[in-house]
Formats: structure tokens, sequence, C-alpha cells
């Protein structure tokens, strides 16, 4: 288990994440009594001599173990920063992991972490559908550099995924798997629990097969992955941590062993975010929990209403689910909260998602999520229109499908804006 800061106890009892995105890794006696963090604009760092800089640099670059009590100097702000070191503190304590690492954005954190893990020859089988972004990374980037893939639908139990891989020739070749879950846009789930422990079973004393999970959907607050067997979560920070649709950022998380490699990667690929980033996440993370809880709460009323509306066919919302669905169960285990992330099919087809998306006026018309603003967007020709027509209509992502990321507005004024687009189609 990771072992906090001294400041994250009262009287041997630890403090909730919310109550320590304050001041948790941050001493105002060393920035003149700032009571928040100043913005450490620096690229290099003085050392008091040369032999700091030589202790820094050969922990740094891994010469040596750190010792017990010793803190990773600062050096240059392509390896660490003031901001970015008491980030990844607070970070951590949502997912309660050991080791952190933020990244210029959600594809940087999630292709050098594949990168440091999966070698030429060898297998990622990863769940679909994913973000388009990273389709694209599996299916056209990873290739290039000789590593090869393959997905299973989420909602697959062990057993058929194990056929997949017998029936590929590939399973000696596996290293990695990759879980999206909630799927992006389908808000399908994947067992985490189901697939480490296949990943387990699977790994040899010379090739441990690793679990990452893009926690994207459902952010720190409402799924922590780390608990049910995954080696790794990772962000698109720009979502629900940023939460304020101004920055571009990611994490990765994990063992410090693990986050040990992908750190020195992110400082050889130059994928660390800049402090700029890093104060706004700062700032952001103070609200986190607030603005998740009221957008969750706003999406279960919008949901709502979606479900009763003539105009929509179905809704795809983990508030919505009954006993008798598949995902309850999986659900009720995996998750503490559905989220705000709604999509739904519209009566119709792409002309009339089209009507419908272009006459919202509070919703904005716009790809991205998690922001305090409440988006719309059309996954089958913006988020995933780079994923093939077969596999859309294979994973189910038509182009009747509307995706609506809910933000922090008043519920009724977005169920008013709603009624009022379908009034159009």
């Amino acid at each position: 288990m990771p072992v906090w800061k001294p400041e994250a106890y009262i009287d041997g009892k630890p403090l909730k994440p919310e109550s320590l995105m304050m001041k948790y890794g941050y001493r105002p006696e060393l920035s003149e009594g700032a009571i928040k963090c100043p913005v450490f604009l620096t690229s290099t760092f003085v050392f008091k001599s040369a032999e700091h800089g030589k202790s820094f640099f050969e922990v740094a670059y891994g010469l040596r173990e750190k010792g017990p009590s010793e803190e990773l100097g600062l050096i240059y702000s392509r390896l660490n920063n003031p901001d970015l070191e008491i980030l990844e503190d607070r970070l951590k304590l949502w997912d309660n992991a050991e080791g952190c690492a933020v990244f210029q954005s959600g594809m940087a954190a999630l292709t050098t972490t594949i990168l440091e893990f999966a070698r030429p020859g060898d297998l990622v089988l990863h769940s679909e559908p994913v973000y388009g972004g990273t389709d694209y990374l599996l299916k056209h980037i990873l290739p290039r550099f000789g590593i090869e893939h393959q997905g299973f639908r989420a909602g697959a139990s062990v057993a058929q995924i194990r056929e997949q891989l017998a029936a590929s020739g590939k399973l000696g070749a596996l290293s990695f798997i990759l879980i999206e879950t909630p799927a992006n846009p389908t808000n399908a789930l994947v067992d985490i629990r189901a697939l480490a422990d296949l990943a387990a079973e699977l790994s040899t004393p010379a090739r441990r097969i690793l679990v990452a999970v893009d926690n994207t959907f459902l952010g720190p607050l409402w799924q922590h992955p780390l608990k049910h067997g995954a080696d790794l979560v990772v962000y698109s920070a720009t979502k629900y941590i940023g939460g304020h649709s101004d920055i571009i950022a990611g994490v990765c998380l994990g063992s410090v062993e693990l986050m040990q490699r992908v750190r020195t990667l992110r400082t050889i690929f130059g994928t660390i975010t800049e402090p700029w980033s890093g104060w706004l996440l700062l700032r952001s993370l103070e609200t986190l929990k607030l603005r998740m809880t009221c957008q969750m709460k706003n999406a279960r009323y919008v949901a709502n209403f979606l479900e009763d509306h003539p105009k929509v066919e179905r809704v795809y919302y983990l508030g919505r689910l009954g006993e008798d669905h598949p995902d309850f169960e999986l659900y009720r285990r995996q998750c503490l909260a559905p989220g705000a992330m709604i999509s739904f099919d519209i009566v119709g087809g792409e002309a009339e998602a089209f009507r419908f998306l272009n006459a919202l006026k509070l919703f904005q018309l716009a790809v991205s999520l998690g922001g305090t603003e409440s988006l719309a967007e059309h996954p089958a020709s913006m988020t995933h229109s780079d994923v093939s027509v077969a596999d859309r209509e294979w994973l189910g992502i038509g182009d009747r499908m509307v995706r609506l990321s809910v933000g922090v507005e008043n519920p009724e004024d977005l169920v008013l804006d709603l009624e009022r687009a379908f009034r159009a189609v």
C-alpha cells in the first residue's frame, strides 16, 4: 500500500482526497508563504553543489536506487518541476497509487506507456470500442513499430477472449492488455478483475502481461481500476481532472516499479506536461469532487428525460441499467456512480441527428467531455470517424447515435434545451 506524507493524517486517521487537494505536498514556507503553489516557469534548476547535482542525476537516470527518505532533486523541467511533483502527489491520492506521471495529453500518456511495455513482435489485446485516437494508434501507428493488436468486444466473456487469442495463434506474443471502460461512446463495461486474472494466468516468469485501464469516462471519483487488479490506469486529464476545457494533459498511475520505467521514457520522449498546465490542474483538483458530483446528478436527470422521449430509440447510460441488464452486476461491483456521459440513438438516422444537434442552444456542439459546460457530438462522423464503417456497425456506433457530456448547468434548463432540439427533428 502507498505510504502518504504525514500531512495526510490527523490523529493517525487518513484524510479524504478532497480534503487533501488544498495543500497536500506543498510547503508555503518554500514559496514566501504563498497559500497557493506558484507557477514555476523555469527550464532548469540551480544545484546547491556539484555533489548534489551528481546525486540528483544518479537517481534520475536509475544509476542507483533512491534512499528511503531521499527526494528526487530538481534538475530540468523535462524531468521534473515543483508544480508537476505536487500535482502527481495529489493525483496518486484518488487512485491510491504508488506512482504517477503527468503528460502533455492523454494520447501522450497512453502512447508512452504502451511503447515502454510492448516490443516489436508483441501483441496488444484491447477492448472495443475505444476512443477514436486510441483506435488509430492501435491499428495504424503501433504496427509501424512491429506491435500487433487484437480487439475484443466489450462484454465478451473471458472464455470468448481466450478462444480469440488461441485462434489467432499469437497467444505467446501477448504482452499488454488495454481496457477502456466504460467504452467510448457506448458506455459498455469491461470486467477489469476478470482481465487481470487472465493476464496473471497467461504470464510467465519471462513475460509479465500488464493490464492498463483508460478510466477517462468515470474519472478518479467513480472507478478505481487499481483496486480491481489493473497494473496501470490512464486518464485524459483534459477531461474531468482539468474540467474547464482550457488545457490538454494526460496521466498514468501505477506501482513505483512500473512508473519509474514510464517516467524514464517520458523524460527521453519529452512528453511531460508544462508547469502552467500543471498549475491549472492543481487548481482544478480542488473542485473535482464538487464538479463530478454535480455532473453525475445532472446526467441522471437528463437520462431519465431521454428514456421516456418518443424520439429516442435507446439510451446508453450506466445509471439506467436494470437488474436484467448483462452489465448490471458488473456495474454494481466495479463502479461507484454512473458518471455524466450519455449516448442515445435518435429515431431516424444521420439527418435527424444533425437536425437535433444544430438546434441545440445550451448544449454546445463540440467534441471532448468532462468540462463544466454541456457538450453534444455525433460519434460516427466526429470522434470515431476513423473507425471503419464495418467496425462501427459491429460495435453499435450508428449514424443515429448522439453523445452528450453533461455539465454543471441547471438540469431543468438542459432538459428544456433538449426538448426544443427534439422539436426540430
